[in-house]
């Protein structure tokens, strides 16, 4: 019996060191301006991709179309009304179904990057490596630039092969951090998003195939308030970090925009507030701690 639990101990300690090797985190930040807080506003430009994949029925596919429409317009005039650069991962297939969206976004200079060709990660490695690569050419000749950064499960030495520094996804800290793959090669730097910050978990109905008994349909107000208390633990530390994850068909409804148009206003009263890109939030991170052992 003894034996068995310090084998499982033993076992527990160096997966724990494992998870330690891959994750290296920014200690201090020192944001730009001494601001006590970076503020990532994002927007997840699916339209009706994932729908399509899930093959739901035709109302969620109109989902998926407002915010092509609609919804994608209303968050770039919220993010320049506030004079705020705001990060749109989107799959690249969207270049395809809502050109004039992306390049309106692009114009008034939010960065445009990843989200997966089709939102989804092929399993075979070459399909893989063709969707990314369609996908970070397809935005590049929208945007005029290749992306640099990513929302997806792709795999680290591939996105390192194309140029990428960074991705926004998971939640193994609040905080920016350092990831690596399990032998400590292809570093990249995570920008961690929760989905106690996400519309689509306070705002959805028929979510994933789901029954009407388990949907979350949110007053913005509720939503606003749990928003803005997380904003104010990061605040209070004086080296926070937020990344509000939004998607254009859902944020993009006028009263979810209009309660976002009220959380930035209060947010910039508070001041100490940096706003950027995460591309900007990635090099900032990068020269002020480079990753341990360099770019590896």
């Amino acid at each position: 019996m003894t034996e068995n639990l310090d084998a499982e101990l033993d076992e527990l300690d160096a997966a724990a060191k494992r998870h330690l090797a891959r994750h290296e985190p920014i200690t201090d930040p020192k944001w730009p301006g001494g601001a006590r807080i970076a503020v990532n506003l994002t927007a997840d430009f699916d339209a009706m991709l994932l729908r399509r994949l899930m093959n739901e029925p035709a109302m969620q596919l109109a989902k998926g179309e407002f915010g092509g429409r609609v919804g994608i317009w209303r968050m770039i005039e919220l993010f320049d009304s506030h004079g705020i650069k705001g990060t749109i991962f989107t799959p690249g297939r969207i270049c395809e179904l809502y050109p004039q969206a992306l390049a309106a976004a692009a114009k008034s200079g939010h960065e445009i990057t990843d989200h997966m060709w089709e939102h989804r990660v092929p399993k075979e490695p070459e399909l893989e490596r063709d969707h990314l690569t369609r996908s970070t050419e397809a935005l590049a000749r929208i945007a005029g630039y290749r992306g640099v950064g990513t929302r997806s499960g792709h795999s680290h030495k591939l996105l390192r092969e194309l140029g990428y520094i960074y991705r926004s996804n998971g939640s193994a800290s609040h905080m920016p951090h350092y990831l690596r793959d399990p032998d400590g090669s292809n570093v990249l730097i995570n920008l961690p998003f929760h989905y106690a910050i996400d519309d689509a978990m306070f705002y959805s109905f028929a979510w994933m195939g789901t029954p009407n008994a388990a949907q979350r349909i949110s007053d913005p107000e509720r939503v606003m308030d749990m928003w803005w208390e997380a904003f104010l633990q990061q605040h209070a530390t004086g080296r926070g970090y937020l990344n509000i994850c939004m998607h254009p068909f859902v944020s993009g409804r006028a009263l979810r925009t209009l309660m976002m148009d009220k959380l930035i206003t209060r947010m910039k009263e508070k001041g100490g507030v940096w706003f950027d890109t995460c591309e900007a939030t990635a090099r900032h991170c990068i020269a002020v701690q480079p990753p341990s052992g360099g770019w590896n």
